[in-house]
Parts: structure tokens; sequence; C-alpha cells
């Protein structure tokens, strides 16, 4: 086993993927000759050279639209956005184009690319840098949506979304980079809509993706402490989504909270919560109760960001509430 930070197991990814596939190039912001702006793209210059190491200017409609035509043409590209926030300047070609290709074109034209980079909640960055985009991208039929917590799945899964002939929204968080975790010595893939059962338990279930299951794990351990049982699921991949997991558990527990970044409002937990009820209505014991960002732009003072952000309090909260359980009179749950 070799024990790995996150943007190294990311790396690494990159580099079997480049060995093994001439067609497979990584393009984006600084990830040539400053080995990415967070430094997942390491030495990947020096070993490939820059017509597969590719440095791109501040342009994301127009070097998306490049890898776009190139996947078209028969490659592999990886886009590399600094943040999934400056996506939004190519939401034309992401929807447009490379979500509908293939239904376009009568199933003439694949799309195999990856568009990668960090999404969602840092620290003290702001409105405009602390957008998460799951709900976005995951909307659309045509795109494939990943993500990973640790380590081991972050190799696994952007190998799979490489090989993949879908166009697939790859998202990452960059206050993980720095995570170590252990990885076989060994090439290995980790399939793309395939959920995790993380820690296993009886009293109700938190779904939760990225690194919110971090929240999630230490919310089940604190219930623990008062002797309830919490059943762990990391989703990884958003679409497709792994129903079967999902409907498993609850169907065991009859109880759910979802946890995730991003607005309660038209989420991806709203998604989850609307299966799970129509698959599940007859076991559930308990409303669904969703806990996520609350409903305002984010904010850049720490204080005011924390008040915003989910957090284990939050889940274990809501995990009360679902059990029918007392908790503080002047908490809300609301977004």
């Amino acid at each position: 086993m070799a024990t790995l930070q996150i943007r190294q197991a990311l790396g690494r990814a990159l580099r079997e993927e480049m060995i093994r596939d001439p067609g497979v190039f990584l393009m984006g912001e600084e990830v040539a000759h400053y080995n990415g702006a967070y430094k997942v793209s390491q030495g990947l210059l020096d070993e490939f050279g820059d017509d597969r190491v590719v440095d791109t200017p501040i342009s994301e409609g127009g070097f998306s639209g490049l890898g776009i035509g190139a996947a078209m043409a028969g490659m592999r590209p990886v886009i590399e956005f600094m943040t999934w926030n400056f996506s939004l300047v190519a939401y034309d070609q992401l929807i447009n184009g490379a979500a509908k290709i293939y239904q376009m074109s009568a199933g003439q034209y694949h799309v195999p690319i990856v568009f990668r980079g960090p999404n969602g909640i840092a620290e003290n960055l702001g409105s405009q840098h602390n957008t998460a985009v799951d709900s976005i991208y995951a909307h659309f039929p045509g795109l494939k949506v990943v993500t990973y917590c640790d380590a081991h799945d972050a190799c696994g899964l952007l190998k799979s979304a490489i090989r993949d002939d879908n166009p697939v929204i790859f998202l990452e968080n960059e206050m993980t980079y720095g995570l170590k975790g252990e990885l076989p010595d060994h090439e290995y893939l980790v399939p793309l809509g395939s959920a995790k059962v993380r820690r296993t338990g009886t009293d109700l279930t938190v779904i939760s993706w990225g690194k919110q299951v971090f929240n999630a794990e230490s919310a089940a351990n604190q219930l623990e402490q008062d002797g309830i049982s919490a059943e762990v699921i990391d989703l990884r991949s958003l679409r497709p989504l792994d129903h079967e997991t999902i409907f498993k558990s609850v169907v065991k527990t009859g109880r759910c909270v979802i946890l995730h970044e991003g607005y309660v409002f038209a989420g991806v937990g709203a998604e989850i919560a609307a299966r799970v009820q129509e698959a599940c209505f007859d076991w559930l014991q308990a409303p669904i109760l969703r806990v996520t960002n609350r409903d305002v732009n984010q904010p850049y003072a720490t204080g005011l960001e924390q008040l915003v952000v989910p957090s284990a309090d939050r889940v274990v909260e809501a995990a009360r509430r679902v059990l029918g359980l007392a908790v503080p009179a002047d908490n809300r749950l609301d977004p």
C-alpha cells in the first residue's frame, strides 16, 4: 500500500491513464509549467511534454470547446477548471455541447471528456469562489457527475471517468487535497454509479457525498455516544445514482437525513428525498430531513461562514429530530 495525499492520488490516476492511452491529455489554467494550481499535475509536463499537458489562457469557454472537439475526434481530454465556479463561463459548452452531442448526432459522436477541479465550500473565499455546482450539472441528462471523499476513491474514480465514453463532471475540493490515504500499489478502478456504505447502522441513514461525508461520520460518532446507530452512505456518484444502496439502507433504518453542500432549494438532496419517499414510503417512520448551506450567498468572514455551512452538530440535531428526540429549543433546521 502507498500513502498519498489526495492531490497525489489524482496525479497518479492522470499519469497512469496518460501512459495507458496516448489519446489522454490534460488542459487548463496553470496545469503545465506551474504544475497545477493545487499541484495535482506535479511532474506531468516533464514526463509527457507540452503537447499533452497544455497551459491555457483564462478562457474557460474556449478551452472547454476545444476539449469537446478533441473528444469528438477520438481523444480523451481532461479539462481542469481552477474552480468549478469558473465553469459557469463555459456553461453553454458543457450543457448545449458536451451533454447533448451524442443524442443530437444519433450516436455518431461520443464525447469522452472529463471536466475536473475544486467544487464547493473552501475557507474565506467569498461568494464567487464558494459555489457547489452539483445540482447545476446533475440536472442534465448526458452528463455523469462524480465526486469522492478519500484518496483511494479519488484515484479509482478519476481513472474510471477518463475511460468512460461520456462526458464526466468530476468534483474535487481544495480543502481536502492535502488529506492522506492508502492506495494499493497495483492499478485499480472504482466504478461510476456505485455508492459506498462507510459505516453500518440500524436507527437512521445519513446520505452524503464529497467532503461532507466527514461531517456525516463525525455526527455518527457523536450519536453513538447516545446509543444511536447511524448508517453513513457516501454516494460517490450523483449521476448515475446508486438507488439500490440508498433504498436498501432506508428500508432497514426507516429514517433518512441527507447532508450536502449547496442550497436546499432545488438541490440534489431534494431529488434524493423525492426518490426515497417514492420507493420507501411504507418503511419511513419519519419525514426525510436535509442539512445544507443556509439559503444565503456565501459570506467571507469566518464567523459568518461557519453559521452558513453544514456541520456535524446540525446533522446530529437533524438525526435527533427524525428519531423524535428532544433538541435545543433555539435550534432551527430551516435553511
